[in-house]
């Protein structure tokens, strides 16, 4: 489990370089900064309240966990006698690491909507502000025994058929996705947006970080196993197997709309398919990894676009990709889940009782996000239209990723 913890951690410093590798040269640094502001932020809360307010075993609403339970992990490492507290097994510090960096990465995410117009430190309360309101909460009510639990009143639908979320689907990839789009339309496009080709400044740094993200993405779903067993190893296949897949079905839809298949399509194919087997990957068997991973790549491929159809400037297709891989992971359980499944002779009821938690998601990760944006305008969101000419890292941070002089 620690290292599994750690995979999950690499995440993170990965998606820096994915992102940073996709902005321009003048952004790149403001861009990989806002993933490690992430970590910083994040890391401190999660200790202080962020676990007590996941899995408290005092529930508010089935909402969230009481956050004053065990603040600052109180309760949770030692026993009186001063052996450690285990759960199943397992000492509750061990899984408290390894949570942690599931927070991290979940917020670090939204921040590719972002690219190049907002400032440094409203970024850095929005992360503050939205792990609280909208990423415990969510993770509370899928892991926690809240609502979207197991234990929870989807539950009760169809005699017992529960949600299954295995490492993320709602509280991780719905979540981060429905966030951006939420921030992009209230924050507003860059400068330039439909008429300046933005293109990545660094193609091998974004491949580098998807190689990084699909390394560390065996964490996080092997990892959810929360045993080296079959589970895990279940898991760990079939994350490979739907991400080769999504590879496929993203360069299948450029060499078919394009004529040409990329490394960024094949970077970001990866990425399409991490996300959609997260939800999945303990309740699906590889050939049916397949089928959700070439899915995913193509649905994320022809979802990207979007953005310039209906003028949301998601800068680095977070909602594109997270959002759509996220819901269709999510939905596609009721399909393809080898005991509950349509398609396996188990009736609707599991495909109906994801669909609903998906929607659950989206509303509250929609509003929460909402209001956390306009709570903070008066900070100011964006930086000055001199200074996004000018470039974001040499105005926010004072450094530039090249000198070139």
């Amino acid at each position: 489990m620690l290292v599994s913890a750690s995979l999950v951690l690499l995440m993170t410093p990965g998606l820096a370089f994915f992102y940073g590798g996709m902005s321009r040269e003048k952004s790149v640094l403001n861009m990989m900064m806002m993933s490690f502001g992430t970590l910083g932020v994040v890391g401190v809360i999660y200790v202080l309240w962020g676990w007590s307010m996941s899995y408290a075993s005092e529930s508010i609403g089935g909402i969230f966990g009481n956050p004053f339970e065990q603040f600052g992990l109180a309760g949770t490492i030692y026993n009186e006698d001063g052996s450690f507290v285990l759960s199943d097994g397992l000492p509750v510090i061990v899984d408290v690491g390894f949570q942690a960096t599931f927070a991290i990465i979940t917020v670090a995410l939204i921040s590719g909507a972002l690219a190049e117009r907002v400032k440094f430190s409203t970024w850095l309360a929005f992360v503050a502000l939205w792990v609280t309101a909208s990423f415990f909460p969510l993770a509370h009510m899928v892991w926690g025994g809240g609502l979207l639990s197991d234990d929870g009143p989807f539950a009760d639908m169809f005699d017992g058929i529960g949600p299954i979320d295995f490492a993320g689907g709602t509280v991780v990839h719905i979540n981060a996705g429905v966030a951006a789009l939420v921030l992009a339309l209230v924050v507003g496009k860059r400068k330039g947006f439909g008429k300046t080709a933005f293109r990545p400044h660094n193609l091998p740094f974004v491949m580098l970080g998807a190689a990084l993200l699909w390394f560390g993405w065996f964490g996080f779903n092997a990892g959810s196993a929360y045993a080296a067993d079959g589970m895990a190893g279940l898991a760990w296949v079939n994350t490979t197997t739907a991400t080769c897949a999504a590879i496929l079905g993203w360069l299948l839809v450029e060499r078919i709309r394009d004529g040409k298949a990329t490394s960024l399509g094949a970077a970001s194919g990866i990425v399409a398919g991490l996300v959609a087997i997260t939800p999945a990957a303990g309740s699906i068997s590889p050939v049916g990894s397949i089928a959700l991973g070439a899915v995913a790549g193509i649905l994320s491929a022809l979802a990207v676009g979007l953005k310039f159809k209906f003028g949301y400037d998601d800068s680095l297709d977070v909602v594109g990709v997270h959002l759509v891989a996220g819901l269709w992971g999510t939905v596609a359980i009721g399909f393809l889940a080898t005991e509950t499944g349509l398609f396996y002779g188990g009736g609707i009821g599991q495909l109906v009782v994801q669909t609903l938690i998906a929607l659950v998601a989206v509303v509250f990760a929609g509003v929460v996000t909402l209001v956390i944006a306009l709570l903070l305008k008066p900070l100011g969101w964006r930086i000055s239209d001199e200074d996004e000419h000018r470039g974001i890292d040499e105005t926010e941070h004072a450094e530039s990723a090249y000198d070139l002089v």
